[in-house]
This record gives C-alpha cells, structure tokens and sequence, in this order.
C-alpha cells in the first residue's frame, strides 16, 4: 500500500497538515459567542428588561480585581488614626479597647462605664456640664476648691478622691443619666472624620479595580438594548465574568450587580439569563 510506503515521516506530515492552513501556520479554535438578557425585579413587580446599559466581558472575576486594588492601596487602620488625634490619652486607650471612634447614639453610650466617666477627661466634662452639679438627690458637689491645689495638696487630694468616688458611686446607681452624653461630644466626635477617612479608601478602591477592570482585564464591553439583550461577538474559548462593575441595574426599589463565569466554546454560541437570581448583588434601597 502507498500508506505503508510513505514511513512514519511522511504520515507525520500528512497529519500536520490536516491541521494547518496554506500559509502554514497552525489554525486558530473558531471564535465564539455570548448573547445575554438582563432583567431586574422589583419588590412584588415584574421583571424588567436593563436596557441600554454599559455590560462587560472579563477575564477575571471582578471580586479577585477588586483583591488586587485593595493590596495597592494602604488599608485604612484605626488605630493609627486614633493615635493622631487631638485628645487625652485616656480617651485614645478607651476608643483603641472599644474599637469604635463613634460617639453617637445609645450604641454608644452603652459603652460608657461609670469608671470611664471619672476616669476620662473628656467624657467627665461632659458628664458635669451635661448633668451639672445640684442639691437634693443629683449628682454630688465638688468639696475641693482649686486655690487648695497648690496651697494645700493634701487636702485637694483627698477632697478631690472624695468627689471622684461619690460621682463613681453615682453614674453608676443612676445609669441614665448618661443618655444624651453624645450632645456634649458632639464637637470632639472624631466619627466624622473617620467615615471620610473610610469614604475616602472606598472611592479610590473603586477607581483602582475599575482601571485594573478596563486596561487588563478586559476582554470585551457592549451595550443592552431596549429589550435588554446584548451580545458579546469574535470571544476566544475560555472562561470569562460577566460584569457591570460599580453601576448597579436599577428597578423600584431593587439595585442588581453582575459577577457570573460564563465559559465560551470554539465556534457556539452561549446563552445567558441575567436576573435576581445570579446577581452579585440584590438589595433593596431604603430611604435615609
């Protein structure tokens, strides 16, 4: 047979050849296709097409790219915040121990010890201005006078301990008396701060993921219809995310995120459903 005359080598090439396109490289697998529809429901409506919204084909889920921003950027750390602020020690070893630079709200007064009220520069002013100091079952009057302090330190000491003691003793038997203490803070909340501090990290970690999301990451981007369909076309095999990135699909009072694998085979097309039930993210938005 002219097969077994060729030998091993010829047959080599023949098989090569199947292979191989004229010009002699070897032929790259058939592109693929993803055809997707968006809907969003509401609470207690029905599902709504996503039309014209941007849509994106990633080659990375957008979780692992929002990992990679978060290790380029400085984590924000509250305890260094907390040890850059303008107030006694007492109070940075109080907020370090409680976690929390907060001062808003029953959460917090909760926290707030009758130890902490004589022990704590700032939460004691807050105390006597807030409660001040009266005869007849409030809180007890000062004996010491401050002249004393340097006149006669032994007697504003023990005068002084006194006070301390009987307001410990105080706080404590009447605990409600530090509700509306936050009032008193209000100037020396340093929660503000903080949460544009926190606002602040948030926004550069949503711009850094959505660069690294663009530039690297991406392998394609269209945009639905009216219907709320789209179609990624020319996809390389393989696996990829299907994404909105920060913007959220808007229906009532529901806001939907994509994050989903779709796998893309030579020369198919792939059909996706993007709904409530896939999504990232389903919340329903709340008024402030």
């Amino acid at each position: 047979m002219i097969y077994r005359r060729l030998g091993l080598g010829a047959v080599l090439l023949v098989s090569m050849a199947i292979f191989t396109v004229p010009g002699g490289s070897a032929q790259a697998p058939a592109k693929g296709v993803i055809e997707f529809t968006a809907t969003v429901k509401p609470t207690g409506g029905r599902p709504e097409p996503v039309r014209q919204m941007s849509f994106y084909l990633l080659r990375r889920s957008l979780a692992e790219i929002r990992k990679e921003a978060e290790q380029a950027e400085h984590p924000t750390d509250m305890d260094h915040f907390i040890e850059g602020l303008a107030v006694s020690q007492q109070l940075k070893d109080w907020m370090e121990k409680n976690h929390t630079v907060e001062f808003v709200g029953p959460a917090f007064t909760k926290l707030v010890t009758a130890d902490d009220i004589v022990n704590i520069p700032e939460f004691f002013d807050a105390y006597t201005t807030q409660n001040g100091s009266s005869l007849g079952g409030g809180p007890p009057i000062p004996a010491y006078k401050e002249k004393d302090k340097e006149k006669n330190p032994e007697k504003y000491k023990r005068a002084h301990d006194q006070y301390r003691k009987l307001l410990r003793q105080y706080v404590a038997a009447n605990p409600d008396t530090v509700q509306g203490l936050d009032v008193e803070l209000h100037d020396k909340n340093p929660g503000r701060a903080w949460a544009q501090l926190e606002s602040d990290q948030r926004r550069r970690l949503a711009r850094r993921a959505f660069e690294l999301a663009q530039t690297l990451y991406l392998a394609a981007k269209t945009d639905s219809d009216l219907s709320g369909h789209g179609t990624f076309i020319g996809i390389d095999p393989g696996s990829y995310w299907i994404s909105t990135l920060d913007t959220p699909a808007l229906s009532g009072d529901t806001r939907l995120q994509w994050d989903l694998t779709v796998s893309v085979r030579p020369g198919q097309n792939t059909r996706i459903e993007l709904s409530n039930l896939n999504a990232l993210e389903a919340a329903s938005r709340t008024a402030p």
